[in-house]
């Protein structure tokens, strides 16, 4: 299927195509130096978990392009002090802390001590960041495919899709292999306050694709759960602990429990970079939290009166028995959590 292509290293930078904009323009942009890739992150020019950890790798491997240093033993010391800048831009979202970390022992191993054959190692493996996502993407729809029922409604939270990675999607992904097979369904999009990314992306995306996607306020999701209108929930995650608690975009929760409430399955669609062994459960996931002017305005239109107080998490932690299962490329991991993700994963 024909999807747009969110991130891509190029002579010039990284090129990438702004979000922010959609859906009224598709208009792609190069970032030259670190600090125009870190704005592109921090602005949500990019974004999405895989997404964010393939452009945090080229970041990086164009950060140490323009700082060029003098010798090996500086080169790992100022990847080791990226890595650490690049990942405070967006902390929730642990495929960037991954990629960044992937990409530092790719260089740490390579017994290259020439500047240029160091930098191309280090390219090399962020470009395999790239290339190994559209594989796992492709995998995590052929694990969820069969879940996907014919004639079925189906709702998504944020944007999991193309648009959140290198490849088809995360959450998306069963749905658009469903759709080239044959099955026919319709998709529920919740708005996603308050940026929109359900509006402004995940419609945008499914229209796009000739998939038919019905547009809801987030508020009345639960409603639409409770009153029968969905047979099947899929979202994507931003980090997932060990025990199966997950973190992914703000009004997820509440998705999920009137999903459990109402008897409706609710999946995790995930690569196996997205699973954070280190997090021993929900509580351990960090929280951002960001500008009050996303709630309290949308773009150049003012919403809420002057001075009020906002608060803005980025996300919010669901609890694992609130999970039907994690599809991820290795196939669908079921509870218990504790058993099922080490099994898969490894843990050691």
């Amino acid at each position: 299927m024909r999807t747009p292509e969110t991130v891509a290293w190029t002579a010039e930078g990284i090129r990438i195509l702004d979000q922010t904009l959609l859906p009224e323009r598709v208009e792609y942009r190069v970032c030259r130096t670190l600090e125009e890739a870190e704005e592109a992150i921090l602005s949500l020019r990019v974004r999405g978990a895989p997404a964010i950890g393939v452009m945090g790798a080229y970041a990086l491997a164009l950060a140490l392009r323009r700082e060029a240093p003098p010798d090996r033993v500086a080169f790992l010391e100022a990847a080791a002090n990226l890595r650490g800048r690049i990942a405070r831009v967006r902390p929730t979202a642990v495929n960037l802390d991954w990629a960044l970390h992937r990409c530092g022992e790719a260089v740490s191993r390579s017994p290259e001590t020439d500047i240029e054959k160091l930098h191309a190692v280090l390219l090399r493996e962020a470009q395999a960041i790239e290339n190994e996502d559209k594989e796992l993407c492709r995998g995590i729809g052929e694990a969820g495919e069969p879940l996907v029922p014919e004639g079925g409604r189906i709702l998504t939270h944020c944007n999991a899709g193309a648009l959140a990675t290198a490849g088809i999607g995360t959450a998306l992904a069963p749905l658009y292999l469903a759709w080239e097979r044959g099955k026919r369904f319709r998709v529920f999009a919740d708005e996603t306050r308050p940026l929109l990314q359900g509006a402004r992306l995940t419609a945008w995306e499914l229209r796009e694709s000739g998939i038919p996607v019905t547009l809801l306020c987030d508020g009345a999701a639960p409603f639409l759960i409770a009153t029968g209108g969905v047979d099947l929930v899929i979202t994507g995650a931003d980090r997932i602990a060990r025990n199966g608690d997950f973190a992914n975009k703000i009004g997820t929760y509440g998705v999920a429990a009137a999903a459990e409430r109402h008897g409706v399955p609710f999946y995790v669609a995930a690569p196996s970079s997205t699973f954070d062994l280190a997090a021993p459960d929900g509580d351990s996931i960090p929280i951002e939290e960001r500008p009050g002017e996303e709630v309290t305005g949308f773009r150049t239109v003012r919403t809420a009166p002057e001075g009020v107080e906002v608060w803005n998490p980025a996300f919010d932690r669901t609890p694992a028995d609130l999970v039907s299962g994690f599809i991820t490329e290795k196939g669908i991991l079921l509870p218990p959590y504790g058993r099922s993700i080490e099994e898969a994963l490894g843990g050691g």
